[in-house]
């Protein structure tokens, strides 16, 4: 019934054309209000809530780091001045058992020269002793051997005598 296909294909076709994919008409500036609302809205309620957790657990972890770094800081500052301090009680304690050992040293060579002291006296004295009881016995001996000697004498000449 239509005797001009061509011409309907034209006239759909122009009509297809102004009502496209993208119109410009008012629907256009109203997406664009209710996107920006919606950014608004958005934002509004969810990111700034967020964003405001998030800032406050990133300032928590970095305190939290800072702190930690403060306290390793110092840590490693007493534990330097521990070792320092315990460095310094060792050479003390060395310092203290050397002047210890020295005067054990000195003091037990003082009581080992007191003790050759006393026995060299002793020994004086034994030897003293022992001359003394000797010139006695010397004494004796001849006071024995003077009275033997007489009593020899006597007994020689008394039997020279009667002969």
């Amino acid at each position: 019934m239509n005797f001009f296909p061509m011409s309907l294909d034209l006239q759909s076709s122009h009509l297809t054309a102004e009502g496209g994919l993208f119109d410009f008409n008012a629907t256009l500036p109203l997406m664009a209000i209710q996107l920006l609302v919606l950014m608004v809205i958005l934002n509004a309620l969810f990111y700034k809530p967020i964003a405001k957790i998030l800032n406050e657990r990133d300032e928590y972890v970095r305190s939290s780091l800072n702190l930690a770094s403060e306290k390793l800081t110092k840590s490693d500052e007493l534990t330097q001045l521990y070792e320092n301090n315990l460095k310094g009680a060792r050479k003390e304690a060395q310092s203290l058992i050397s002047i210890s050992k020295k005067e054990a040293q000195n003091q037990v060579a003082q009581e080992i020269q007191e003790a050759q002291m006393k026995i060299s006296e002793m020994v004086m004295q034994t030897s003293q002793q022992l001359n003394i009881q000797q010139e006695k016995a010397l004494q004796q001996l001849e006071t024995q051997v003077e009275s033997l000697s007489e009593q020899i004498k006597s007994k020689l000449l008394g039997k020279h005598s009667k002969l």
